[in-house]
């Protein structure tokens, strides 16, 4: 795959995230377009280090995230000093202004900054190198296959990004190790998609594993949805305003534990854990019978006893 960058006027004027490992210096404002894992990442470690960062996002921080995610990590990395832009539709143009830059957005608003930064997604690598000639079939810019990882013409197989299913690295190799042990080996067990845990390392770090509430209550199942949001236990002696948010979503027939998402220090490292337990079918009943750790913010996900809906 390759950064995408949007066919606006002046998008030569701005980078993408190859482009970041090479910027000689470290800037003094950057407007950042696009509001997911890289441009959260980028955002949050540039104004760490004290760069003025705008965040510009077509419509909600997180968007492939639950919710209420996106929703709480934006006021958390508000408090960092990132300005977050939301809801502002695609951008118009890029303009130079002296030596800085400006961010038209799709409502006629302009954000100043001394660089700008696509990140706005990537897209697949599949033309130019002879899947055309071998009338591989192509929808949507990825490399149509089956559940096996087949394509229309025969030997020809794809795994990773170019099939524009769940484009993480570790999805990649788990569709290789499927697919070897298929053509070579006894088979295996098809990958959950669903159950996919995944983390933005931004500050806080947001991490997820299963089905969204919206998800969820789109495929028609009956949920019961449990949620917090609280001031980890150390913060009282660091005197740090940051929060925590910790939510699940829970088949309301067979108590199956649908979703864990997190939002908040640890998070990526506590998600991993809960996909092995939701991999395993975990109930709420089994979160409700844990014993938790004290004093962390994971215990919060065994000891929330009243759904909000």
């Amino acid at each position: 795959g390759a950064p995408r960058r949007p066919a606006i006027p002046g998008a030569e004027l701005g980078d993408v995230s190859d482009d970041f490992f090479h910027w000689p210096s470290l800037p003094r404002s950057v407007a950042i377009v696009g509001a997911g894992y890289v441009a959260l990442e980028i955002a949050s470690m540039l104004a760490a280090l004290g760069v003025e960062v705008d965040l510009i996002a077509r419509a909600r921080v997180l968007s492939g995230f639950d919710p209420d995610l996106g929703e709480f990590v934006a006021g958390e990395i508000r408090k960092h000093g990132v300005r977050v832009h939301d809801h502002r539709g695609d951008v118009a143009a890029i303009e130079r202004e002296g030596e800085g830059l400006v961010v038209v957005d799709g409502g006629g608003a302009r954000v100043v900054a001394e660089r700008v930064l696509f990140a706005i997604g990537r897209v697949a690598r599949v033309h130019g190198f002879g899947l055309e000639e071998l009338g591989v079939a192509v929808a949507r810019d990825a490399i149509v296959t089956d559940d096996r990882f087949a394509t229309n013409v025969a030997g020809v197989y794809a795994i990773g990004d170019v099939i524009g299913r769940v484009e993480l690295t570790p999805v990649a190799l788990a569709e290789g190790q499927l697919l070897a042990r298929t053509l070579f080996g006894k088979g295996g067990a098809r990958i959950d998609y669903d159950l996919v845990p995944s983390a933005v390392f931004s500050m806080p770090p947001v991490a997820s594993v299963g089905l969204t509430e919206p998800t969820a209550r789109a495929r028609g199942l009956n949920v019961r949805v449990y949620r917090t949001n609280f001031r980890p236990l150390k913060h009282t002696l660091t005197g740090s305003n940051a929060r925590s948010l910790v939510k699940l979503v829970v088949d309301a027939e067979s108590d199956r534990v649908l979703g864990v998402h997190m939002v908040g220090d640890d998070a990526p490292e506590i998600i991993q854990g809960f996909a092995v337990a939701l991999m395993a079918g975990a109930t709420k009943a089994h979160l409700d019978a844990t014993i938790g750790v004290h004093p962390t913010a994971a215990e919060e996900f065994v000891t929330m006893r009243t759904p909000i809906t």
